[in-house]
């Protein structure tokens, strides 16, 4: 099961970045707008995404400049135009990830967003920049034809990595003009 779960995983990566290089480049710029301003990038995952928050703020090598969108008493930080806020969700169509998108860019907040694309893909409309993580049903069939394993934080941190050194490279770049 193992193997075949890690086939199906390196290909979702490879799928990812080969169609997704050019989102995750504008992606990459829009965020590396804000940590070169005086921006901060607030991030925020619903459901299991919530983990790609810990790892954008309390790893040992965070994301530039980034604090989680919501405080740990639910509400929400103060968001400024100079800012830009990275969503990470399960589906596109997740009503409430368009809602904060919807939100956000009515306040002229520049969003990118991250979502597996299942359909009317109404995140993509809400958001600036949206990423497709290509995760749209479990990966290994099971002998009566269902299928399990659905690794949604594994694709998101795969993308957060992706706009990670993205943004790093736009950054270092940056430094060596001044």
């Amino acid at each position: 099961m193992l193997k075949i779960f890690t086939t199906q995983l390196s290909g979702q990566f490879q799928r990812i970045q080969s169609q997704e290089e050019f989102s995750i480049e504008d992606g990459g710029r829009l965020l590396a707008q804000g940590c070169a301003g005086d921006g901060t990038i607030y991030i925020h995952g619903f459901g299991e995404l919530s983990g790609i928050v810990a790892e954008a703020v309390d790893s040992l090598e965070p994301f530039p400049n980034a604090k989680p969108l919501f405080e740990e008493k639910g509400s929400m930080a103060s968001v400024l135009p100079a800012d830009r806020v990275l969503i990470f969700t399960r589906f596109a169509s997740d009503e409430e990830a368009v809602k904060l998108a919807e939100a956000l860019q009515k306040d002229g907040i520049p969003v990118v967003a991250v979502s597996a694309v299942d359909g009317e893909n109404k995140l993509a409309a809400a958001a600036e920049i949206h990423i497709d993580s290509k995760l749209k049903k479990p990966m290994i069939p099971a002998e009566d034809g269902s299928r399990y394993g659905f690794p949604a934080i594994m694709t998101g941190l795969y993308v957060y990595y992706a706009l990670r050194f993205t943004v790093e490279e736009i950054l270092s770049e940056y430094r060596e003009e001044i």
